[in-house]
């Protein structure tokens, strides 16, 4: 089976075409430019509208299908944004009752642990989900995945985007953050804003900026973000590690590209008898494979959405989603 997968949950639009062996034939993506100010949900959603049919039809042709060999459509059911994902949604719908194949309903967060887990091989990880609008950690427990903690106000990569805007950094900010936290040397005093097993970034923000108008070297800034904020997260990956008592940990999201990070977390987990596991970076980003891919693990499962229960759920949570494939 080829499952169609279109992701779009916030500021990217993407398609990806994968085999029920997780063989990745065309995966296509198009961000909005947030260099202006971020994401505002209309005019992310009417850029996902102008560009979902050019990248399904180009994803057709680099796979070198045609829509015949399209046997599911799945699509990002949540969370998101909403008229980002009533835009994916629709086109899903449309595509899944032209071609007649059954449509398929997928968590963005749960999509992001299944094909890591696969692609990796690790079979029981904790994940360790950071990326612009999510900051989670999440494990199996008790026949669901269970949030063990996560950001009490805004994503990792959302707060580095802000600050990233402020400083005159593009969008996105995380890449060009890290470049200039390799120059810095410096560690300056954010606050370490982790509440039990939960984390918070907007007061980091808040002071980082605070230090840049107090003349620190922005190098310096950017070293401290990503010590501050790295720390914190690995702090509380750990502790969910020894809750659960895995020995695997799997990096899941755009900001886990970041070298720094997956460093703090190696070492963690070496120190653990751990192991630490990341895909492959077009597949941390939000993209349309990992959609697909976990519809294909649904469907065989049993899964269906049929179109009268497919709307979108823009607070879709994590540990809401039945996990038949896992048992």
């Amino acid at each position: 089976m080829i499952c169609l997968g279109i992701e779009g949950t916030a500021h990217t639009i993407g398609v990806g075409l994968v085999d029920q062996d997780c063989t990745v034939l065309a995966n296509l993506t198009k961000m909005i430019d947030g260099s202006k100010g971020g994401i505002h949900p209309r005019e992310a959603a009417n850029h996902h509208a102008e560009n979902v049919v050019p990248i399904i039809h180009r994803a057709m042709e680099e796979a070198g299908q045609s829509y015949d060999d399209i046997g599911l459509v799945a699509f990002s059911q949540g969370p998101g944004l909403g008229p980002c994902l009533r835009t994916a949604a629709t086109a899903a719908r449309a595509l899944s009752l032209s071609i007649g194949v059954d449509l398929i309903g997928v968590n963005h967060c749960v999509a992001h642990l299944e094909i890591g887990r696969k692609v990796t091989g690790c079979e029981d990880p904790t994940l360790l989900y950071a990326s612009g609008g999510n900051t989670q950690v999440i494990a199996y427990s008790g026949g669901r995945y269970r949030v063990f903690g996560e950001t009490l106000d805004v994503g990792i990569g959302n707060m580095i985007d802000k600050f990233g805007r402020s400083v005159g950094m593009p969008f996105p900010a995380g890449p060009h953050l890290e470049r200039r936290a390799k120059e810095g040397s410096k560690l300056l005093d954010l606050p370490y804003s982790v509440k039990g097993m939960d984390v918070a970034f907007s007061g980091i923000l808040t002071a980082a900026l605070q230090l840049r108008r107090n003349g620190e070297r922005l190098e310096d800034i950017c070293h401290s973000i990503q010590e501050t904020c790295f720390a914190m997260l690995v702090e509380v990956t750990e502790r969910a590690m020894a809750h659960v008592e895995k020995d695997q940990v799997l990096l899941g999201g755009g900001v886990v590209q970041n070298k720094r990070l997956q460093e703090m977390v190696r070492i963690m987990a070496e120190e653990r008898g751990a192991t630490m596991y990341v895909p492959p970076g077009p597949l941390c980003v939000d993209n349309g494979a990992m959609i697909a891919w976990t519809g294909i693990v649904m469907h065989a499962a049993g899964v269906r959405t049929p179109i009268g229960e497919s709307a979108v759920r823009q607070r879709f949570r994590t540990d809401e989603v039945d996990l038949p494939w896992m048992s």
